[in-house]
């Protein structure tokens, strides 16, 4: 009886909460920078980062180096970033410099956090980096309606066999925000992903090109579901979708700048070599990815990670045009 009472307590008191009462008691569950939480007042542009890319991505300081350069970056072209990581097991939108060097510092030592490992970091007070999937779901939590990154996580090769599917992909589905990526990582089965993210009611476009394009390279052999032509364009399909109140996200699909893409057959052939050490070390599931990424880099002599960094500092520069157009239009 005692637990029943206390479930309807819960029912009544979210039943009597205005749709801003309940949004204002989900923010004070996080800790927003004055930056960012300026920004969001203000209507000015916003852009959400990840934090997996700097604890997993690369090693420190490079990291850090890459992780400054990119906020910089955002605040270059008018908007304002916020890295979201979990510290101490408070969710942070908005990292200080201080906040930005220790997690760097601490690597892969921090939690690789997705959007189903929240709760546990959270309640452990532990330290996580968001994932694509956790960073969507704090994003949409404090109103951020543009998410930068390298690349998403998607349908991994012979997941007929493993039943390994990012669930980027399905917070992706519910979650309306709009993603700017270099599309899937190369490691990844993209036509799987391409169509598992249609099944997701997930609009997907290519920036400024009719192929969707491939991480590393600017081809995937993949042509894009559909294609847009500047940031203007990006701010109005993601204005329709929240004036349409659609609960599925977006994914705008930027190229890897020409003189930066790596040699598509070079990363091809160490991504088949990495995914064959993988299955022989019997490495699966959210250690798969890092894995792969830091073996292609040492495969291809660094080339992966240099094209890698190139690519995520070209999202932060489209990234904020487009979040800097649509703060002009609502």
């Amino acid at each position: 009886m005692a637990s029943s009472s206390a479930h309807s307590r819960i029912s009544n008191l979210q039943n009597h909460l205005s749709p801003l009462e309940a949004n204002n008691k989900l923010r004070s569950l996080v800790k927003i920078s004055p930056q960012v939480s300026e920004a969001l007042s203000n209507g000015r542009a916003v852009v959400a980062l990840e934090s997996t890319i700097i604890s997993h991505g690369m090693p420190y300081p490079q990291n850090l180096q890459t992780a400054k350069e990119v906020e910089s970056i955002v605040r270059e072209n008018g908007a304002v970033p916020a890295t979201i990581a979990i510290l101490n097991g408070v969710p942070c939108i908005g990292l200080s410099e201080e906040e930005l060097e220790r997690l760097a510092s601490l690597g892969k030592s921090v939690q690789k956090t997705a959007g189903r490992d929240i709760a546990h970091v959270v309640a452990t007070r532990g330290n996580g980096a968001t994932t694509v999937s956790a960073t969507l779901f704090f994003a949409s939590m404090v109103g951020i309606q543009v998410f930068v990154t390298g690349g998403i996580g998607g349908v991994h090769r012979h997941a007929n066999h493993t039943m390994d599917i990012s669930s980027d992909l399905t917070a992706l589905g519910r979650t309306p925000i709009a993603v700017i990526s270099a599309g899937v990582k190369s490691i990844l089965d993209i036509p799987k992903t391409l169509e598992y993210l249609e099944t997701q009611e997930v609009y997907v476009a290519a920036y400024k090109s009719d192929e969707f394009p491939a991480f590393f390279t600017e081809k995937s052999g993949c042509k894009a579901p559909s294609r847009v032509n500047s940031p203007e364009e990006c701010a109005r399909v993601i204005d329709a979708n929240i004036k349409l109140n659609r609960q599925a996200g977006i994914l705008f699909a930027v190229p890897i700048p020409k003189q930066h893409s790596a040699a598509g057959n070079l990363i091809e052939s160490a991504t088949q070599r990495a995914l064959t050490e993988a299955r022989e070390k019997n490495v699966t599931g959210n250690a798969e990815t890092p894995f792969l990424l830091a073996r292609v880099n040492e495969l291809t002599g660094g080339t992966s990670l240099a094209a890698n960094i190139a690519l995520v500092k070209n999202n932060a520069l489209i990234g904020s045009q487009i979040a800097v157009a649509l703060s002009q239009l609502m």
